[in-house]
């Protein structure tokens, strides 16, 4: 699928934002006055800002609000709902310590799962897509989970948490691309069950059913080379996984080795959801001749 610059930078940086919050939710840290402030103004500005970011691949953005009214059918839905009590909860939890210095533990802990929810449903979008073998799968979510758990630790400067969740996401993330693979050939779906002639025999295109290029072909058709990918899942491992967890393994790490390694989890990260919906093989190409 093609991969819009606005839904990586959402996939990216809503996830670490709704990570952090996750982790001061629960307590894992607990500031108070300014440095409180300090702390959830970084996650707001991550998970806020990743929201916003994804409104601009919406044709009509001024229509997102009528996506609350899907929460029985659509998991859009229903990220927008919990992502709203999730940020709502949480700038509770987070006025308690930054005015009063009080820890709301109840509050925080409801709104810590709640903002781990938002990752769940945005990643949900994905799996439940039958056009999409490679993303109908539980190592979607449970890769989505686990980045936003790792990289919200190491925002947090939780060394331990972060490092073991970033090694449990890079052994997650090669068995994903691993048997994704294979998942589109192995779907069953095929030029016969695309195009519905299935039943008359062996289906092959003759010509293409377009002169040129129109939407579908746009958004859902978009091919990666081989060496590329290999490539691009190399860099992905390095700098998503390997350098940070290194950093933070350095017995004299300081503020600057973890500055890096954010910086490093982040990178890595942007190159990961690229390659997330560019090599997303939808069953729209075997219409196009395109698989």
């Amino acid at each position: 699928m093609h991969p819009a610059s606005s839904v990586i930078l959402f996939n990216t940086f809503s996830g670490l934002g709704f990570g952090l919050l996750f982790w001061l939710g629960l307590g894992v840290i607990v500031p108070t006055g300014m440095s409180a402030f300090i702390w959830f103004a970084i996650a707001y500005i991550f998970a806020v800002g990743g929201l916003i970011a994804s409104t601009f691949h919406l044709g009509h953005p001024e229509r997102a609000l009528k996506a609350f009214s899907q929460w029985q059918t659509s998991w859009l839905s229903r990220e927008g709902i919990c992502a709203v009590f999730a940020l709502v909860t949480m700038a509770i939890y987070g006025a308690g310590l930054v005015f009063a210095g009080t820890q709301l533990q109840l509050i925080g802990i409801v709104g810590g799962i709640a903002s781990l929810g938002v990752v769940f449903t945005t990643s949900m979008i994905y799996a439940q897509m039958k056009t999409v073998p490679r993303w109908r799968h539980w190592t979607t979510p449970a890769m989505y989970l686990t980045l936003s758990l790792g990289g919200g630790a190491l925002l947090a400067g939780q060394i331990t948490l972060a490092s073991v969740l970033l090694i449990i996401g890079g052994i997650l993330q090669v068995f994903a691309w691993i048997s994704g693979d294979t998942r589109f050939k192995s779907s069953g779906t095929n030029m016969e069950t695309a195009t519905g002639l299935g039943h008359i025999g062996k289906v092959r295109a003759f010509e293409p059913p377009h002169t040129g290029t129109n939407y579908l072909m746009h958004e859902f058709i978009h091919k990666v080379g081989r060496k590329h990918a290999d490539q691009l899942r190399i860099i992905t491992i390095g700098l998503a996984f390997v350098v940070p967890v290194l950093l933070l393994l350095l017995p004299f790490t300081n503020h600057i080795f973890a500055a890096l390694a954010v910086l490093s989890h982040i990178a890595g990260v942007l190159t990961l959801r690229w390659l997330f919906f560019a090599q997303a093989e939808h069953v729209v190409g075997l219409y196009y001749g395109k698989r």
